[in-house]
């Protein structure tokens, strides 16, 4: 299917609307915007990096070291077992 052909599909609103109404200034924030811009699906997870990003740092190095420590799996396998996971919960990736 084309993206053409692909219908718009809003994101529902999520259930924090004091979280989903303040970003606070900075990158992640400017990444919200963006994806927003580009259309009406994107990770809702981005509204809570940007309400507060002095604790996303902490998420992203966590994330970064369970996504990338030595392990039996590989990075890549990870992540593909990540992005099907999202996938079969309905969730963009």
């Amino acid at each position: 299917m084309s993206d053409e052909a692909k219908p718009v599909v809003k994101m529902e609103p999520m259930f924090l609307p004091g979280v989903e109404n303040n970003p606070q200034p900075g990158p992640y924030a400017d990444a919200l915007r963006m994806m927003q811009a580009a259309g009406p699906e994107y990770p809702q997870i981005w509204h809570l990096f940007a309400f507060k990003p002095e604790a996303t740092g902490h998420l992203a190095r966590f994330t970064q070291e369970i996504m990338r420590e030595p392990a039996p799996l590989s990075p890549w396998l990870r992540e593909l077992i990540a992005a099907f996971t999202s996938a079969r919960n309905h969730c963009p990736f």
